[in-house]
């Protein structure tokens, strides 16, 4: 009843959506090994389309499969496998039920270097009911000169996915020629991402752990005046969910580049601890042979458990 009473917690934050919507959360939230604790780890495997074939799947050969994504996020116990159109064609029907399914609505590439970065629309709401999937996924990059037609054609996807009874998951990474590189995870940035994404209509907000660092002048004058804790990731993490609606938005955090297993538990311990909902584990899952990628996604998991 506990586990119960804190996803319906959740759910109630969500009271403008219809019954359609609230139950797609709940899917996401009542599956795998953290069902029922208000956690989520999900398996993203947009790499492919984002970095191509050789440099996402070369270190671990099997994962070229798109089937082997779908069995990984299953095998592991995750809540949700996220993917775009392509990945999810491949493999929906044979692995119907078993595992809820984000469609990735916009993806990019890496063969054109652009100043201003936009992704281009690569599926709709449409392809997302017919692959029978919970949630439709979007990227935005606040700080780049194309982000009002991002928000824009956001709007339009989330309308419609609302209205259709289906989650919203927005990845909000700031870059573009208004952010310097190292700004992309300065602490008010990340956070100012999250505000974005919420205020767009975000049922779950995906962002880059921040670092101990302050980009806008403006912004550094007020986390100096009311003393806003940055020093640790627990306490950067804590204020990226505050940002998100006081914590009424789920917050998950991106594992990020590849790295070592003693690294990312020391990571998503220190998300735990500042009340983050959970991690979105990409490269560092499906690069690793399996048993391994299994092993580490069990321990992730085991660290939201606790936490919960």
């Amino acid at each position: 009843m506990e586990m119960a009473d804190r996803v319906k917690r959740i759910l109630g934050n969500y009271a403008s959506d219809n019954p359609g919507t609230l139950t797609n959360l709940a899917r996401l939230l009542n599956t795998g090994t953290l069902a029922g604790t208000g956690k989520l780890v999900i398996l993203p495997v947009d790499q492919g389309f984002e970095h191509g074939g050789a440099r996402s799947f070369a270190p671990n050969p099997p994962a070229y499969d798109p089937d082997y994504h779908f069995q990984l996020a299953i095998d592991a116990g995750c809540n949700a496998y996220a993917a775009p159109l392509g990945s999810l064609e491949a493999g929906a029907a044979r692995f119907a039920g078993q595992i809820p399914l984000i469609l990735k609505l916009n993806n990019s590439d890496t063969l054109a270097k652009m100043d201003q970065p936009i992704s281009a629309v690569t599926g709709s709401v449409e392809d997302a009911l017919r692959l029978g999937c919970v949630a439709v996924g979007y990227t935005i990059y606040p700080g780049s000169g194309a982000r009002n037609q991002m928000y824009e054609d956001l709007r339009e996807i989330t309308l419609e996915a609302k209205r259709k009874g289906l989650a919203v998951v927005v990845w909000s990474y700031p870059r573009g020629a208004g952010v310097s590189k190292d700004g992309e995870l300065a602490i008010d940035i990340v956070a100012y991402g999250a505000q974005i994404a919420a205020q767009l209509g975000a049922h779950i907000i995906k962002v880059k752990p921040p670092k101990d660092f302050v980009e806008q002048p403006e912004n550094k004058k007020v986390f100096e005046k009311y003393q806003i804790p940055t020093k640790t990731l627990a306490d950067r993490v804590r204020h990226v969910v505050q940002a998100s609606f006081a914590g009424k938005r789920i917050v998950i955090f991106s594992g990020g580049e590849a790295k070592g297993n003693d690294e990312i538990l020391a990571e998503v311990k220190e998300i735990a601890a500042g009340g983050g909902f959970g991690s979105i584990m990409g490269r560092n899952s499906f690069q690793r042979p399996r048993a391994e990628a299994i092993k580490l996604l069990h321990d992730v998991m085991d660290i939201y458990k606790k936490a919960s």
